[in-house]
């Protein structure tokens, strides 16, 4: 049976989610994305599940805990959640089929949304993928809200289609794409290209998220402007050290 959400995304480049949860309702958050909730809903830390349950997700890159946010009121009363950078949350309904992501893309969800670990299909995948090799699976009949780093683009492949990608723009795909690494083509374009010298290959059918500004590349932005390592030393002077670093 599927798990019917009453929320509203709301914002520009900081954006939130408010979720208006019925008596007894419950909803489930990465730690630090709590921003407000009102009379009548309590929070409760936990590890979902046991704590195989919060191994699995501690290896997959997010928290060993979760918080739960329950309506013990009895009237409606809504909870709020943002991410901590700036960009776009996009809303998953499961019942679609589960959902593949990046390791710090999600969110919050309903209750019945269970994330586990994704390995990718091939070795070359999760050792070039910029990800790392390990990816989430979220499965479900409810509602899972991922977070995108700045612009979010959304593409429907058609099966067989293919969509080449720089591996740190991907937020999630459907079950049914096939997600695989390739090098780039020539040693010039990847010594001297600055785009490293993998990128993804996402084979349809399913949709597929990607964000335009990763937070690694912001990351990296930002450390050369306060005089840090910067990103243009990775990929331009030392290459090997933008290889080592999924670049």
């Amino acid at each position: 049976m599927t798990t019917t959400l009453d929320y509203k995304i709301d914002g520009d480049d900081f954006q939130y989610v408010h979720i208006r949860l019925a008596p007894r309702e419950a909803v489930r958050a990465e730690p630090g994305a709590f921003l407000w909730m009102e009379q009548g809903v309590e929070m409760e830390t936990s590890t979902g599940g046991g704590i195989l349950a919060g191994l699995k997700r501690a290896i997959g890159g997010e928290s060993f805990f979760v918080t739960t946010f329950t309506n013990q009121g009895g009237r409606d009363a809504t909870v709020g959640f943002a991410a901590p950078y700036p960009g776009k949350i996009v809303p998953l309904e499961l019942s679609r089929g589960p959902i593949t992501c990046q390791r710090d893309a999600y969110l919050c969800s309903t209750t019945d949304a269970q994330i586990s670990l994704a390995f990718s299909k091939r070795f070359g995948a999760g050792l070039f993928g910029g990800e790392g090799f390990i990816l989430q699976r979220i499965v479900g009949v409810g509602t899972a809200f991922l977070h995108a780093s700045g612009g979010l683009i959304q593409r429907e492949l058609e099966r067989g289609e293919e969509l080449r990608v720089d591996t740190g723009c991907i937020v999630a795909f459907e079950e049914g794409v096939d997600y695989d690494i390739q090098m780039v083509r020539g040693v010039k374009s990847w010594l001297f290209g600055g785009e490293g010298m993998f990128y993804a290959v996402l084979r349809g059918p399913g949709r597929v998220w990607l964000q335009t500004l990763p937070f690694s590349r912001l990351a990296g932005r930002l450390m050369a402007a306060s005089g840090g390592s910067s990103e243009q030393h990775l990929r331009g002077g030392n290459f090997l050290g933008g290889i080592l670093q999924g670049e």
